[in-house]
């Protein structure tokens, strides 16, 4: 299983693609940026479960209060590891409501 995840939203629906690298999780999220169907969010790391969201939102994330921040955290998580573990390749999942 690949090490990075690239999250994005197509039509209200997040999606991974699965790299190997963070370099090459960060050149397909500056790539995204520039698709207008696709909305990328950020990139998850699987070693250190950790998540660093695309640069506007990071933005959006670092207003948020603690308790928010926690929860969009949380949230993320939760989404980027249920793709993972769905299957491999390009995988799809709800928006949370």
């Amino acid at each position: 299983m690949k090490r990075f995840s690239v999250l994005y939203l197509l039509k209200e629906d997040f999606h991974q693609i699965g790299c190997q690298t963070q370099a090459g999780a960060e050149s397909l999220l500056q790539r995204l940026l520039a698709d207008p169907k696709r909305t990328p969010v950020g990139i998850y790391d699987a070693k250190t479960e950790l998540f660093a969201w695309e640069p506007f939102r990071q933005r959006v994330y670092n207003q948020s209060t603690t308790g928010e921040q926690g929860k969009l955290g949380e949230q993320i998580i939760t989404i980027a590891e249920a793709l993972r573990f769905s299957g491999t390749g390009e995988q799809r999942s709800r928006q949370p409501e």
